[in-house]
């Protein structure tokens, strides 16, 4: 007999109620239905996948985006002692065979795979030889030109409609709109699918843009009246640092997250965010997949992000909770200036694309026509430096090269630093008794690893900090003083990047074949960031109105709570008074019910105007208690 939904969720997740709709898409899902579920950013989109899989005997396929994102969503599941794994980089076919035999004969409901790893035929063998009971395809827009995060790699999905014809699917994004849910259908090749969508109006979510210079000090400002958790986005790594020591210095506990912080780094300061014992983080946008933490009270967009569809995807992490939460963004001309000149220079051009592509197989010396099918270890910014390349460029179009198929990047591999005693036994154990702040450490550190005195060991800084009850940053500060005393040789892993080919060496060839849909998306790209700034410069409109119609959702309800709809009530405040003033001087004395009245406004308002109107001297309260203006 099938467990039933519910008693899932409470088991695994420790909730006893779904959030709306969640339970009509589980019940659509296991009626066997194709079903597109268009949910905003935390409207718990994996739980309407996850809850069905487990229902059912059998596998679920869960497409993904990001290495970086899989790995989370595995982790996350595991420790809820729910079996999921993800196909490592640079896996070799027996050790795919190997993992395939474990989640036929292992208990694994899932398994999460990128859409480029869907393209090979082997991989594809594999798949057809589980029961699979549901394929999901997380961040579906991705598989639309018009989405904010185009790859056309998800063009290829389609593939498991015919391996697996009598399985349906769940499509799930935060943000797409008409033409995006169109192409999602006809792509994934849908049998009339059951849409869901729940809409993008957050009634506690008070979107806020201020025009203002001094951005620092209005963040102190903010920061002194606010204690929830917060999140500020910034657009470069040097910034993330500098404004997070600027909070520290006054005193305000903040930490920083980048994407060029190692794998430790990275989970020190997730995790002291994560238990606020530094309730600030400033980030680039590579912060933001799989963060759930339900209280955070506010976004800051210290700079311009790219697109509506970012915008709306970074404020959403606030409020979760259901409280009042705020999104916060600051901007002035310079950062407009400067934002369709960053949106110019991050545009390349077909020819930079071609060069880039050709030179990265140069790189790695990989002969015309050939495929070598390893993982090589990357230093973006020492390729950047050897062919003269522009960096953000760069970046643009590796990410172009990754989204067409060309080749599989990962920034977030599991390479481990490695560690070897070179001093003797002996020096070791003296260094260890004249330096007793190092002796716990040394004696964990020698215990952990058994074989440091033979071979050069991997090391995990971040086990290792647990074990000896100190932080990462405090293991490679006594590696590197070991280092220094001629006792360990030790090398930190400090590459960013794997990359994987997965095409053999063509050069312009290759990117011929895709030309037209580059420059597509290219166009799209300057578009979206034409209507961020056109969203941002409307002071006209209600910001929840205006979002909800980019997002094909039509309504007249004001929030109420946006900077546009406080402004619009500061306004209609003061032209109470001027129509109190107008009043009395065309008919007087009047009582403050009859002004209401005669102005069809609460009467609590009137008293509040009629008090400053007196305190300015501008009327005269009479014996009736009535208003008259005072001559």
């Amino acid at each position: 007999m099938m467990i039933s939904p519910k008693e899932i969720l409470k088991e695994y997740w420790g909730f006893s109620l779904f959030r709306e709709p969640q339970e009509e898409i589980i019940k659509s899902v296991l009626a066997q239905n194709d079903v597109i579920a268009l949910l905003p950013t935390g409207g718990g989109k994996s739980i309407c996948f996850q809850v069905p899989a487990l229902a059912k005997e059998g596998v679920c396929i869960v497409i993904s985006p990001l290495i970086a994102l899989m790995q989370d969503q595995v982790e996350n599941l595991n420790n809820r002692n729910i079996k999921a794994t993800t196909i490592p980089s640079g896996s070799s076919q027996d050790e795919m065979i190997t993992l395939f035999d474990n989640i036929k004969f292992g208990g694994i409901k899932f398994l999460y795979i990128s859409p480029e790893r869907l393209q090979a035929t082997f991989i594809q063998q594999k798949i057809k030889e589980l029961t699979v009971n549901l394929v999901a395809i997380d961040e579906a827009h991705c598989i639309s030109e018009w989405g904010h995060d185009f790859r056309p790699s998800y063009r290829n999905i389609k593939a498991l409609k015919e391996l697996l014809p009598a399985i349906n699917f769940i499509a799930l994004t935060a943000t797409a709109n008409k033409k995006v849910l169109e192409d999602i259908t006809n792509n994934l090749q849908l049998s009339k699918p059951i849409l869901y969508k729940k809409s993008f109006y957050r009634e506690n979510l008070a979107y806020q843009i201020f025009k203002i210079e001094d951005k620092l000090e209005r963040i102190l400002q903010i920061f002194k009246k606010t204690k929830a958790p917060a999140i500020i986005y910034v657009n470069s790594r040097k910034k993330t640092e500098e404004i997070a020591n600027f909070l520290n210095a006054n005193a305000f506990k903040s930490t920083f997250y980048h994407a060029g912080l190692s794998v430790i780094e990275k989970q020190i300061a997730f995790n002291d965010w994560m238990t606020e014992k530094k309730p600030i983080i400033v980030a680039t946008n590579a912060f933001g997949m799989g963060i759930d933490k339900a209280n955070v009270g506010l976004v800051i967009h210290y700079n311009l992000p790219a697109s509506i569809e970012n915008y709306v995807q970074e404020t959403g992490r606030a409020g979760r909770n259901e409280k009042k939460s705020f999104g916060v963004l600051l901007y002035n001309e310079n950062d407009i200036f400067l934002h369709k000149q960053q949106t110019e220079n991050s545009i390349p051009t077909l020819t930079e694309v071609k060069e880039v592509h050709r030179k990265l197989y140069q790189h790695f010396r990989i002969p015309y026509g050939e495929l070598i099918e390893e993982t090589f270890w990357f230093n973006f910014l020492e390729f950047c430096k050897k062919y003269s390349f522009q960096v953000v460029k760069t970046d643009v179009i590796l990410k172009l090269l990754s989204n067409y198929g060309s080749i599989e990047l990962n920034t977030n591999y599991q390479k481990k630093s490695t560690l070897k005693v070179v001093g003797t036994h002996y020096s070791i154990v003296n260094f260890s008794k004249k330096n007793s702040s190092l002796k716990n450490f040394i004696s964990v550190l020698l215990r952990t690893y058994g074989g440091l005195f033979e071979s050069e060991t991997k090391i995990d800084e971040f086990f290792l900090a647990k074990k000896a009850g100190i932080t990462s940053l405090q293991v490679i500060q006594n590696l590197k003083i070991l280092e220094d005393q001629n006792l360990v040789t030790y090398l930190q892993v400090n590459s960013t990047i794997s990359i994987n080919f997965l095409l053999p060496r063509e050069d312009d060839k290759t990117i011929n074949r895709f030309s037209k849909q580059i420059k597509k998306f290219l166009s799209l790209k300057k578009e979206k960031a034409a209507n961020f700034i056109n969203f941002i410069k409307n002071e006209d409109i209600c910001r929840s109105i205006q979002l909800l119609a980019y997002f094909d959702e039509k309504t007249q309800k004001k929030c109420g709570i946006c900077d546009v709809c406080i402004a619009n009530k500061k306004k209609d405040k003061k032209d109470l008074s001027l129509n109190i003033l107008a009043l009395l001087k065309e008919k007087e004395p009047l009582s403050s019910k009859e002004i209401s009245n005669r102005l069809n406004a609460f009467e609590k308002d009137i008293l509040i105007h009629l008090q400053r109107l007196l305190s300015e001297d501008t009327l005269k309260i009479t014996h009736q208690n009535t208003y008259q203006l005072k001559k």
